[in-house]
């Protein structure tokens, strides 16, 4: 490289690719959902994939844990809390955030 700033245009072009690209992709999404709004798939999805969501968490909390306090406790009272409000409210996302942050503050505090 010889050291020279490229020229006005080619970072215009640059820009306006970068710009094309970025809206592209932020749309696409969108125009997907507007196709598959009536899909049996999509709706198949909305049904399980909070199910498959609270699995792999579970999952995911109890990889690592081993027979010490600090490290079952913070699991089995996320654990516990989780399945009390969604047993209560019934709204899966609910149940995934508060079990969530139930874990990783004891896990902050045990640990």
């Amino acid at each position: 490289m010889n050291g020279t700033p490229p020229d006005t245009g080619y970072l215009l072009a640059g820009l306006g690719v970068m710009f094309v690209v970025t809206v592209a992709l932020r749309a696409a999404p969108f125009v997907a959902l507007a196709r598959l709004q009536n899909s049996a798939v999509v709706r198949y999805l909305g049904r399980t994939m909070p199910a498959g969501v609270m699995v792999v968490l579970v999952v995911y909390t109890l990889r690592d844990t081993t027979t010490e306090l600090a490290s079952w406790a913070p699991a089995t009272a996320a654990l516990a809390l989780t399945l009390i409000v969604h047993l209560a409210v019934r709204r899966a996302a609910a149940s995934i955030v508060v079990g969530t942050a139930a874990y990783m503050i004891l896990q902050a505090l045990l640990t």
